[in-house]
């Protein structure tokens, strides 16, 4: 069987909160997530680089591409990780790292994304998890750019650089 005929059936989701190679790190831990792609979505620039988006005026944040087999876990068990391994109340900041690429964001791929992620928030404020307003910007997803190759598996690539200890 070539990867072409994978009779795994996936279903993606977009996300940021904060660094992308937090967030990479912390869903290739999960069973049923079958790729992680770090990359920039959200903004308005083609084709951005890391130096530009760093830069905060491509608009785009630092996001995932989750891959994940819906039959293990679910898109609303994924927005309920994703909603407690990042501050979704802190608007363009993540610990030390400031700035709108930084932002809380989920990009949804269909309406049912959409509902699933306003249902979550909904649940969560109503459940006052948190002291502060959830401020997570929640778009439709548009272009998604992948990240330069340096950045994926960053995490495991690096575990003992000085960022990846203290914040990963």
């Amino acid at each position: 069987m070539t990867i072409d005929e994978d009779p795994t059936p996936t279903e993606a989701a977009t996300l940021g909160g904060g660094c992308f190679w937090c967030l990479e790190a912390a869903f290739r831990e999960i069973e049923g997530v079958v790729d992680v792609t770090p990359g920039y979505a959200g903004g308005h620039a083609p084709d951005p680089t890391y130096k530009q988006v760093c830069a905060g005026r491509t608009g785009h944040a630092e996001v995932v591409r989750v891959a994940f087999d819906p039959s293990v876990v679910s898109y609303e068990d994924l927005l309920g990780i994703f909603f407690t391994i990042h501050d979704p109340t802190t608007p363009d900041r993540q610990g030390a790292d400031v700035g709108p690429q930084y932002r809380s964001i989920v990009l949804y791929h269909d309406a049912d994304q959409h509902a699933a992620v306003e249902a979550t928030i909904a649940r969560f404020e109503a459940d006052a998890v948190w002291d502060a307003p959830i401020v997570t910007e929640v778009v439709p997803l548009g272009v998604f750019y992948p990240a330069e190759a340096y950045h994926h598996r960053y995490f495991e690539q690096h575990p003992n650089e000085g960022y990846c200890r203290v914040v990963i």
